[in-house]
């Protein structure tokens, strides 16, 4: 049988929108439990704000905590157990009572890399595509005069992403497979993935800078 969230968009409208299971302060204490490196904190958080603009912007608004949360704890293993990327996460995730779409979601993101478990929903494929280009664009942004995705434009972010040697952590080639499962080409995807941070940017540095200030980071 096919899962409810691995049919496609018109079918899901027809269905109850998708639940995590649990709360965003549960979600969010359990990325801190198991994530203590700031850089990991901000990125989950960006993620977060990234994946809910896309579920609000690509027709998935009743979705949009779903998407969110699976942005959030997307890297919930990684803190604490990287050699077990994606192979830890979903014992992790039961702990706070996830259910198996959101599970599925989350170790989707590493497909090839570190999991088997292939992006089926739209959902998946753009946190395929997104955890990534979301690294490239927040290196690109601390060079800029402006410290933000206010001013960052496509032509400047491609220059980057064709300059190898510049965050070379952000794998070019897992950006251009998610753009490929979306069926987009890059600059659709660099340009709604700017949007995205754009939109998300402030709420993310305020929330981010409460919790270092809350955990004395």
């Amino acid at each position: 049988m096919q899962l409810p969230f691995l049919q496609d968009k018109k079918e899901i409208k027809e269905e109850v929108a998708l639940e995590t299971g649990f709360g965003r302060e549960t979600g969010l204490n359990h990325l801190l439990k198991y994530n203590k490196e700031p850089f990991h904190i901000q990125h989950a958080l960006t993620v977060e704000g990234v994946m809910r603009y896309f579920a609000e912007t690509l027709g998935y608004g009743e979705d949009a905590d779903f998407w969110a949360m699976v942005g959030l704890l997307h890297d919930i293993d990684y803190g604490q157990y990287p050699e077990q990327h994606c192979r830890k996460a979903p014992e992790l995730l039961r702990e706070i009572g996830a259910g198996e779409e959101f599970i599925h979601a989350v170790v989707s993101h590493g497909y090839g890399i570190c999991a088997d478990v292939v992006p089926e929903h739209e959902m998946e494929r753009v946190l395929f595509a997104v955890d990534e280009l979301t690294g490239l664009i927040g290196a690109a942004v601390k060079m800029r005069p402006s410290q933000s995705a206010s001013d960052l434009e496509v032509p400047s972010l491609k220059k980057k992403y064709k300059d190898k040697k510049f965050a070379a952590g952000c794998s070019r080639e897992v950006i251009a497979r998610g753009a490929e499962m979306l069926g987009w080409d890059l600059d659709t995807l660099f340009e709604k993935t700017i949007l995205a941070m754009r939109a998300c940017e402030k709420p993310v540095a305020e929330e981010f800078a409460r919790l270092m200030e809350n955990t004395g980071a």
